[in-house]
């Protein structure tokens, strides 16, 4: 009897939409995020759109930080929604961190 229970129980979560909330956090991180000697990702696709990635040329306040919000709003709705889904947990906290962190540091600058 316990181990036709035990059986039943499952285990692995299944791959779904609240994966994609895992996968829209790593591209925002590829977005805002520089490597080493190689600028963001975002840096490139806003120069190729005549877009300033740097509020002072090419230093001061990081505008693509605030673009990739466009990235982790979405992958935290969806972490939300999709809850049971591999990945949706992850998202959700990692994109709830760096939404957070981005607004308390727009905040900052506003009032200074």
């Amino acid at each position: 009897m316990v181990n036709n229970s035990i059986e039943n129980v499952k285990t692995h979560k299944k791959f779904g939409l609240g994966s994609l909330s895992l996968l829209l956090f790593i591209l925002g991180i590829l977005f805002s995020v520089s490597f080493g000697k190689y600028d963001a990702i975002g840096d490139y696709i806003l120069r190729f759109m005549s877009v300033k990635p740097w509020s002072n040329g090419n230093t001061g306040l990081h505008n693509t930080v605030f673009y990739s919000l466009a990235f982790y709003i979405p992958a935290l709705i969806i972490g939300y929604k999709f809850k049971s889904d591999w990945g949706a947990k992850a998202g959700r906290v990692l994109s709830t961190i760096l939404v957070v962190s981005i607004l308390v540091t727009l905040l900052f600058f506003e009032v200074i």
